[in-house]
C-alpha cells in the first residue's frame, strides 16, 4: 500500500474538520481500522460511494494520514472518479450524513443513492 503524506495541495479528497471528526469518533475504540473509500456500479445511474471501517486496505490502496488517529485509505480504481472530491459531514434536518461534493458528477437519481460521471 503507497503512504502519502498528508499535503491537502496534492490530496485527490479533502476531508473537512467536521468529517474527520465524525470518522475520529467511528473509529474511536477500534485500533488499527481505518476509512476506505471506494465506488461500485449500483443503483440506476451508474455508481455509489462505498465508506467502509476497515483493519487494512486493499494492496492498491492510496493512504492519507489524516491525524494521529485517523488513516483515510481510497481505492486505486477509484481515483479518477474521486478526484477533486470533498468529504464533509452535513446536518439535513435532525440528521447528519457524510456528504460528497465531487465535482465529476454530472447526473444523480432522485433519492440521492448513486450518480453519472460520463
Amino acid at each position: 500500500m503507497s503512504v502519502e503524506s498528508f499535503d491537502p495541495g496534492s490530496q485527490v479528497v479533502t476531508v473537512t474538520p467536521a468529517a474527520l471528526e465524525h470518522f475520529r469518533r467511528q473509529l474511536l475504540g477500534q485500533q488499527g481500522k481505518a476509512v476506505r473509500v471506494s465506488i461500485k456500479k449500483s443503483g440506476c445511474t451508474g455508481f455509489m460511494y462505498v465508506i467502509d471501517l476497515v483493519e487494512q486496505g486493499s494492496e492498491d490502496d492510496i493512504q492519507y494520514q489524516l491525524a494521529d488517529d485517523v488513516k483515510l485509505l481510497l481505492s486505486r480504481d477509484s481515483l479518477p472518479i474521486l478526484s477533486g472530491s470533498e468529504i464533509d459531514l452535513v446536518k439535513e434536518g435532525i440528521n447528519k450524513q457524510i456528504k460528497f461534493i465531487n465535482p465529476n458528477v454530472k447526473d444523480q437519481c432522485g433519492c440521492g443513492e448513486s450518480f453519472s460521471v460520463s
